[in-house]
């Protein structure tokens, strides 16, 4: 196991007032360099919770919250995305609950034009399609029973135990995923990972001793199965994922150790799913083994490896970079009190606080995923107890 050369650490009360800075300059000047829709403004911004410049910074992002993409996803400037900016903006700028309202009505009534068969990203992943949207239904509603035709789709597209009904068209000639063309994707981002999030959230919400809850089950149950036959063990020691399903599945990849070990794709988006979803199913060996897998990687997480890119967010962000292991890290260490996680949390707690007051705001986006406020929002919820209402855009709690 690496460590990162040591690097003097900012104390963590500089991170906070550092946020606090970064939203009032944000406030004069607001950003263009992200989705106008996307939630990362206002969840920084409950998290700081600090005299004016919390509220002030909802209140500019509320003013070109409605002129986004119509579309209903969580990232990419989707309404969900701005379903949860204003749920949660609401908690420091109370007048944004009644359009917070009426967006989730509008989207828990909208009717479904996904496909079932030869699926592109947008008719199920949790970035751009239905598994983000319920994942934000259900969390901004958590006393209210979650959409039936959203939850109901997603488990149609888990009917099979090959998940045929998941494998991609239209991706032959795309440029940049081609790769996962005719194929299953296992990731949190786009592929079954976040599937398994969305139908947790779900069945946590739905009474045990329904139809739903019994289909809900179901579906979850053959998508687990699905993942952990994909899962092998890299030279470094990790229990992996590819990026999509075993094209053979008696022959796993070559044993060769990949640097993208994040939140969207790798071990710890898909063992935090397989975890989640054993914990909401009672399945208690399922559990056992997706946190072994998890211990695996953080007993042999190596930062000079598994960091990389040419952007802040590349290194230190919520989908690819350190900010993301982070905020699963914190997540198998609250829940499932799994020491590996509690250590790997720590390492990156002082990475993160040594590094994210260095690169100028400038140079990050202001999206969540890929922002400045998604990075720090992980940093202030894993080290100074932030409140945790955010984390289902990540699929975690």
């Amino acid at each position: 196991m690496q460590h990162d050369t040591p690097a003097p650490v900012t104390p963590l009360g500089d991170v906070h007032g550092f946020a606090v800075r970064y939203l009032r300059e944000w406030t004069e000047v607001p950003g263009s360099n992200g989705h106008r829709c996307d939630p990362g403004i206002p969840v920084l911004a409950h998290l700081v919770a600090d005299g004016r410049a919390a509220p002030d910074a909802v209140a500019v992002w509320s003013r070109t919250a409605g002129r986004g993409p119509s579309h209903p996803a969580l990232y990419d400037g989707g309404l969900a995305g701005t379903l949860v900016g204003l749920h949660l903006g609401a908690r420091v700028h109370p007048g944004l609950r009644p359009a917070a309202d009426r967006l989730a009505a509008h989207l828990g009534g909208r009717p479904l034009r996904y496909r079932t068969r030869a699926v592109a990203f947008p008719d199920y992943d949790l970035i751009s399609g239905p598994a983000g949207t319920l994942l934000a239904l259900c969390a901004t509603a958590p006393a209210e029973p979650p959409p039936r035709p959203l939850a109901e789709h997603l488990a149609l597209l888990c009917d099979e135990d090959e998940l045929g009904r998941l494998r991609t068209g239209h991706y032959a000639h795309h440029p940049h995923l081609a790769w996962v063309h005719g194929r299953v994707n296992t990731g949190m981002g786009h592929g079954v990972a976040g599937v398994v999030t969305a139908l947790t959230a779900a069945l946590r919400r739905t009474g045990p001793d329904t139809d739903l809850a019994a289909g809900l089950a179901a579906a979850l149950g053959r998508a687990t199965r699905w993942l952990v036959r994909q899962a092998y063990d890299d030279e470094r020691g990790i229990r992996t994922w590819p990026g999509a399903g075993l094209d053979h599945p008696n022959h796993p990849p070559a044993r060769r150790a990949h640097p993208r070990q994040a939140w969207c794709y790798g071990t710890p988006g898909v063992a935090w799913a397989l975890w989640d979803a054993a914990d909401a199913l009672g399945d208690a060996a399922g559990a056992d083994w997706a946190a072994s897998a998890f211990t695996t990687l953080a007993e042999h997480y190596d930062e000079t490896f598994h960091l990389y890119g040419d952007t802040p967010a590349d290194r230190l962000g919520l989908c690819h970079g350190a900010a993301g292991v982070l905020a699963v890290a914190d997540a198998f260490d609250r829940h499932a009190r799994l020491p590996a996680a509690a250590a790997l949390k720590h390492r990156l707690v002082r990475h993160l606080t040594a590094r994210l007051t260095s690169p100028a705001p400038a140079a990050w986006p202001t999206d969540l995923l890929t922002g400045l406020p998604g990075a720090l929002s992980a940093l202030l919820t894993a080290a100074h107890g932030a409140p945790r209402s955010w984390l289902c855009c990540l699929g975690l709690r």
